[in-house]
This record gives C-alpha cells, sequence and structure tokens, in this order.
C-alpha cells in the first residue's frame, strides 16, 4: 500500500473509496452471503453445483459478492470469485453441503478472499 503523509493525498484516496462503496450500495448487483462459523474455519463455502446441476455461482448474475462473517465483511467480485473456486475445485477442496448435502461448494480461505478484494 502506498504511504504519503500528506493529508490532501489521503483525503483523495479516502474519497475514492467513499465513492465506490457508494456505487456498490446504489448500482452494483450484488449477492450476499452470511457465514456464521468462516470466523473459526477460516473458511466459506461457496456452492457451484446443486442436484447435479450449475447452481450458486456459477449461475449468479451479480456483478458482486459479499460474505459476512461475526468479524467481517469482505467484498469481491464475482469473476475473481469464480477463478478461486476453479482452483478449489482442481485441488480437490469441495465438500458437500447445503439443503439435504444436495449442494457442492469449494471451500475457500478467508485469505484468498482478502487478497483477492484488495487487488481488484
Amino acid at each position: 500500500m502506498e504511504y504519503n503523509n500528506d493529508f490532501r493525498f489521503d483525503l483523495k484516496r479516502g474519497q475514492k473509496a467513499e465513492k465506490w462503496l457508494g456505487g456498490l450500495l446504489e448500482g452494483d448487483t450484488m449477492e450476499v452471503k452470511r457465514d456464521f462459523i468462516a470466523h473459526k474455519t477460516k473458511r466459506v463455502f461457496v456452492e457451484f453445483e446443486c442436484n447435479g446441476k450449475p447452481s450458486g455461482i456459477m449461475k449468479t448474475e451479480a456483478e458482486l459478492w459479499a460474505f459476512v462473517t461475526n468479524v467481517s465483511t469482505i467484498i469481491v467480485s464475482t469473476d475473481g470469485l469464480k477463478i478461486l473456486v476453479e482452483e478449489a475445485i482442481t485441488k480437490n477442496r469441495v465438500k458437500k453441503g447445503g439443503d439435504g448435502n444436495r449442494s457442492k461448494g469449494a471451500m475457500i480461505d478467508l485469505r484468498d478472499l482478502v487478497l483477492l478484494s484488495t487487488n481488484e
């Protein structure tokens, strides 16, 4: 991260972040997932299949995904998240879950979500 002790520089960066957040709240489509145990497991479950058919991340029309845990909220682009999901599938980091274990989901580390969110 770039550092500068000039107030005007910091103000511009802060205003840029405010505009970005305002855009999220006003216009972009966002899928919001609440995870009650991610702060303990350090991972989130991202559904990609249900009953043998594409679902979740593979069918979403949202531009962004937000993961709300007990301690933080991480917002990432859907395109970036799809890359993480495909990597997890390739590495066999997949679990069954959802209603009656009918869904499959990729297990994504919170650390990877944070890195994705800071690089976008």
